[in-house]
């Protein structure tokens, strides 16, 4: 009994209470990303796909902000940008990477490689992927924040949550997902590289923290 009652109360000294999300609780994904910088601008015409009923409870479960805008050039080039914001990452509410949610609706992922964007503002560890479905060829570039680190697949997001725990910490989450559509991937993946650099230089510093984190290699 001993035993037990202070197994008990060594979980509860060791449980995690600082919220991370804290630090960015004023933050607004509408207002974050311009409408329009750098020769990109929404594309008013394009209207988002809105999610059935059963998704869309299922995403305010998961996240508290959501934003999803199509962008154009004047070459006439469209990139779609999706944002999903989660204030706790515990396993049952972490974000949920496009490798699940794509196949989920009936799309066929592949090619996923881990890449390094070079964004002008340090490196930044991302995964490139095509997910396809009915002649529809979708080539994504995304990434997902931890707390103050970007994550790749489901082993690194296991390990950084548990090392967060540990610290007494509870860390948030972004997913930033770009995708383009086209056959020729190396191609879509170029545009969507020329997309981020030009929004990640759009931002203040502040901004640029809340989408990378603390990427490696940012200047001093």
């Amino acid at each position: 009994m001993v035993l037990m009652l202070g197994g008990a109360a060594a979980s509860k000294a060791l449980a995690p209470t600082e919220r991370m999300a804290a630090r960015y609780a004023g933050v607004s994904l509408e207002t974050l990303i311009p409408v329009q910088f750098a020769g990109w601008r929404v594309d008013e015409a394009i209207i988002p796909l809105t999610p059935d009923p059963t998704t869309t409870a299922a995403l305010t479960t998961l996240y508290s902000q959501t934003l999803s805008r199509t962008y154009v050039n004047g070459a006439g080039q469209r990139v779609m940008l999706a944002l999903a914001y989660g204030g706790d990452q515990s396993r049952e509410l972490q974000v949920h990477r496009p490798e699940v949610c794509y196949a989920a609706q009936g799309f066929r992922v592949q090619d996923a490689a881990k890449v390094t964007l070079q964004s002008g503002f340090g490196t930044v560890p991302a995964m490139h992927l095509v997910a396809s479905r009915s002649g529809r060829v979708e080539p994504i570039t995304y990434w997902v924040r931890m707390g103050d680190e970007i994550v790749r697949g489901n082993v690194e997001q296991g390990i950084t949550r548990v090392r967060y725990g540990l610290a007494g910490s509870i860390p948030d989450g972004l997913l930033v997902r770009v995708s383009t559509l086209g056959d020729d991937a190396p191609a879509q993946y170029a545009v969507q590289q020329d997309f981020v650099q030009a929004m990640l230089a759009a931002l203040s510093p502040s901004g640029r923290q809340y989408l990378l984190g603390r990427p490696t290699g940012a200047p001093a």
